[in-house]
């Protein structure tokens, strides 16, 4: 393996709930030796000309792997951003919510479900990272703050987080090694992506696919709030239910995880100084 220290740029058009610490899961205690990472954002807004910005700053960079992150990858301005790296032919993988489906997920002539990704890019959904209810009269930096807080949970516990660092685990390990990786184009759907979270309970398995499909309808609720309904009679409960139940699936997520803790089996998977994953379960047992 070269010596050469790895260069991981993360993208940000816009938010979603994985965004915030997508940046450090890769480095969880700043001790990597191998990796160093960069974050590049364009705040909430994801419009082409905020997008463009921030690609020509991530390009400039020199990365070895972009990461992008947005809401709806369908989007023009995740679209071009998409774009432009593929041109700068950049190995690119977008993590992205479920209105992103759109973006990636295709039919051909026959009917039957197709990928569409340019060469060199793959694409992680997380429908677990529904959308905000960003309605005025609802939406204060502290209702966002605490609906994000709830969503990060839910993800952490159930699986998702680990999902990714899996994935992306490979991919990194695979561009150092000089090789061409198989870039992810993977849905996060509960009952599969619960299988990285390590439970050994299968009532924690049961309360964490129970929290992943509650927040995967949030976004159901929160669309018809913003899109579709006019009356604001109709859509500000909308939006307070969606977010009432997504700190309801937080809840069922956190009870998961204290199962695991009463019979001393939390999974625990940390990188060391080399980028290498370790693995544990004991808490007083070190890593191997």
């Amino acid at each position: 393996m070269s010596d050469h220290v790895f260069k991981l740029a993360v993208a940000k058009f816009g938010c979603i709930g994985a965004a915030p610490l997508l940046d450090t899961i890769m480095d969880e205690r700043a001790s990597r030796k191998d990796l160093e990472v960069r974050a590049f954002t364009s705040g909430a807004k994801l419009d082409p000309d905020s997008c463009n910005t921030i690609v020509q700053q991530t390009i400039n960079y020199l990365p070895d792997l972009i990461l992008i992150v947005s809401p709806n990858a369908a989007l023009p301005g995740p679209t071009a951003a998409r774009e432009s790296l593929s041109e700068a032919n950049i190995p690119t993988i977008s993590i992205c919510d479920g209105a992103s489906k759109k973006a990636f997920i295709g039919k051909d002539a026959e009917g039957k479900k197709i990928t569409t990704v340019a060469t060199g890019q793959g694409f992680i959904i997380l429908p677990a990272d529904s959308m905000i209810g960003a309605r005025l009269e609802f939406l204060d930096p502290t209702e966002m703050t605490l609906f994000n807080a709830d969503v990060i949970k839910v993800l952490s516990v159930t699986g998702v987080i680990r999902c990714l660092q899996i994935e992306l685990d490979r991919v990194i390990a695979e561009l150092k090694d000089g090789k061409t990786p198989e870039m992810p184009k993977l849905v996060t759907e509960a009952e599969r992506v619960v299988e990285c979270a390590g439970f050994s309970n299968p009532y924690a398995v049961a309360k964490a696919i129970a929290a992943l499909t509650m927040s995967e309808s949030v976004a159901k609720i929160t669309t018809k709030a913003c899109f579709k309904e006019k009356d604001p009679q109709a859509y500000i409960p909308l939006v307070a239910a969606g977010h009432e139940l997504m700190r309801a699936a937080a809840r069922l997520a956190d009870e998961a995880r204290e199962i695991e803790k009463y019979s001393d089996s939390v999974q625990r998977t940390p990188h060391v100084t080399s980028g290498e994953t370790k693995y544990k379960t004991k808490l007083a047992e070190k890593p191997v």
